[in-house]
């Protein structure tokens, strides 16, 4: 692993540009994910342009259609190492 370089974070992600983004790299439209997780199209539109929060529930749901961790999509500029060391 010595060989490897760490990425540098470029830019800050919303928890629900974390939404969208997921979404998109899993091919979903909005609609589509409406229908897996039992959320408004209209719900996840306003969560992905940050005009509602995401919340801890609403994240859950989210995170099992999305087959990933809701702490994911609640916490994305999220550092373990950053974040342990204080």
């Amino acid at each position: 692993m010595k060989e490897f370089k760490r990425a540098k974070r470029l830019i800050e992600v919303s928890p629900g540009e974390s939404v969208r983004i997921l979404r998109e790299l899993q091919e979903l439209s909005q609609n589509e994910l409406a229908e897996l997780c039992g959320i408004p199209q209209s719900t996840i539109s306003a969560i992905e342009n940050d005009r509602v929060q995401l919340g801890v529930e609403r994240a859950k749901v989210l995170a099992r259609a999305l087959k990933c961790h809701p702490a994911v999509l609640l916490f994305p500029g999220w550092d373990v190492e950053i974040e342990s060391a204080a």
